[in-house]
């Protein structure tokens, strides 16, 4: 049976490792002013240098997922808020903030790209490269299923997520719930 997902929809919180309560929390972090690659609301996101980057498709260890930006406006000098990163450069130049969930025992659910087959269930994969719309600002990136590892890539594959018109995981775009691979983290 086919998953009723066509694309991706990037990664999406849905509760905590160990069924903490999931508040979802947020922390701020800068996205250096005029960086240029887009960053979608969902996507992964990395560091590098003290800023905020795109995470997607890298053996980079993530910090978390974007959920937004605020920033001044140069154009009118007005605060605005976005829920995707396209190259802007505020006013005064300043950096942007960037709130991103940040915590390492998050779940998020997100679609595969490929079947995967239950052997493959507690590997590691990445990301495709970074992918969404500029219109509405939501990633369509999904779980790279044919770039896995046993413990070197950047999320953990944990168990189907229960979406009955999405569950078929011998065929692509079956929801699954993944956690950053904390053992990547540490090194």
């Amino acid at each position: 049976m086919a998953n009723k997902n066509t694309q991706g929809f990037g990664l999406v919180a849905a509760g905590t490792l160990g069924s903490t309560p999931a508040t979802s929390g947020q922390g701020k972090y800068k996205i250096d002013a005029g960086y240029a690659t887009t960053i979608f609301h969902g996507g992964a996101v990395a560091s590098a240098a003290g800023y905020i980057v795109e995470g997607q498709g890298t053996d980079t260890p993530i910090l978390g997922v974007l959920n937004g930006i605020f920033y001044n406006a140069a154009t009118t000098l007005k605060p605005t808020f976005a829920n995707h990163y396209v190259q802007v450069t505020p006013a005064n130049s300043e950096d942007i903030d960037a709130f991103v969930f940040d915590n390492p025992q998050q779940q998020y659910v997100v679609a595969t790209d490929a079947t995967v087959a239950q052997a493959g269930f507690l590997e590691t994969y990445d990301m495709n490269a970074s992918a969404g719309s500029t219109t509405t600002g939501k990633s369509s990136a999904t779980l790279d299923i044919g770039d896995t590892s046993a413990d070197a890539a950047s999320w953990r594959l944990l168990r189907s997520a229960e979406d009955p018109e999405n569950e078929d995981i011998g065929a692509a775009f079956a929801s699954v719930v993944v956690v950053a691979n904390l053992l990547e983290l540490q090194s």
